[in-house]
């Protein structure tokens, strides 16, 4: 089977102005994931305040610290992250700090998302940074008409009887914890003596895979034109309801080691031109209907109500920082060239 290159996705994408909307009208700047603004739900903002709305989609955290960071934070507005890039933002004072009390709708929330002292990564002396949006495990999507019996471990991303018809994520960070999970080891503090056993399971996992995806839809797509059996949902349900939407016969397990699972917020850059304007983004993406949209179009979970059917709850392992980011993403563009890394990348 044709090995596909893997593809380091990011969608620039200038949403048109609404009809009634003037020219040259102030713009607002979003850095977010598929799904988080749609395109008739930007336009009912875009109606409601008479400003146009920009929208870049990224399809993993590397590509979104890239974006973010060129400009020292003054290309966006409003950023859409997970809580252990937000704490890596606010280290890096990208960030201003925000008033959940003049977003309203944070009052519809369950409380779990609104107790923010204890959400990681999204404080930092008594300030808060980023509003708890959306979250996903990142679970094991499989083929029934291939695997009679669901994989029970992560482990299953590297058997060999699936050699060319697995589908992993590509992100460096969430590449090196999925392996150090594999291996029993802290996903997140991974010592300096583990990284080159550990680049060798990913090379492994490299020859293994057809190939490495960034968006959901990409990954839908291969999924069908090339009959993979196993794939690692790093979008976790949204790509469960994805596939079943297309008729694909497929099944979801949280595997024994566990998920990791992801915590999306809203977050002011430090470069927002309108504070103000911003917040009501992240009021409105706390509306009931936008809140819904999640849930009914992408399958994932919001922060107003409790998620339907969640098995495996007890399994979930959120993100944190990890011990390495940098070094993380430069072992992993290593890997993904094919280009085994030095001894001295490695101890």
């Amino acid at each position: 089977m044709t090995r596909i290159r893997p593809l380091l996705v990011s969608l620039a994408i200038l949403l048109p102005l609404a009809p009634g909307l003037a020219a040259g009208a102030e713009a607002l700047r979003l850095l977010a994931w598929p799904g988080y603004a749609d395109a008739d739900l930007v336009e009912r903002f875009e109606q409601r305040h008479g400003v146009a709305v920009e929208v870049t989609l990224v399809g993993n955290d590397d590509v979104l610290r890239e974006k973010l960071s060129a400009n020292n934070g003054g290309d966006y507005d409003l950023i859409a992250a997970n809580t252990a890039e937000i704490h890596h933002y606010i280290e890096q004072g990208l960030l201003q700090p925000l008033q959940p009390a003049r977003i309203a709708n944070t009052t519809r929330q369950l409380w779990r998302f609104r107790d923010y002292p204890r959400i990681p990564g999204i404080s930092r002396d008594g300030k808060v940074y980023a509003i708890p949006y959306t979250y996903a495990e990142m679970g094991l999507i499989y083929d029934r008409t291939q695997l009679s019996e669901p994989p029970r471990s992560i482990a299953s991303l590297w058997d060999p009887r699936f050699q060319g018809r697995v589908l992993a994520f590509n992100g460096s960070s969430h590449a090196f914890s999925l392996a150090a999970q594999a291996a029993g080891l802290d996903p997140f503090r991974i010592e300096a003596a583990d990284f080159p056993r550990l680049t060798e399971r990913l090379i492994a996992l490299r020859r293994n895979v057809l190939t490495f995806y960034a968006q959901p839809e990409e990954a839908a797509s291969l999924f069908r034109e090339h009959r993979v059996a196993l794939l690692f949902a790093n979008y976790g349900r949204q790509q469960l309801k994805q596939l079943r939407d297309q008729g694909a016969d497929v099944g979801y397990v949280i595997p024994r080691e566990g998920a990791l699972a992801w915590l999306d917020c809203w977050a002011i850059s430090r470069g927002a031109r309108n504070m103000a304007l911003a917040e009501a983004w992240i009021d409105f993406a706390l509306e009931p209907p936008m809140s819904r949209a999640l849930v009914e179009r992408q399958g994932l979970s919001n922060t107003l109500e409790e998620p339907e059917n969640l098995e495996g709850a007890d399994r979930l392992i959120w993100l944190r920082p990890v011990e390495d980011a940098e070094r993380r993403a430069r072992l992993w563009e290593r890997i993904l060239s094919g280009e085994r890394p030095p001894l001295e990348e490695t101890p």
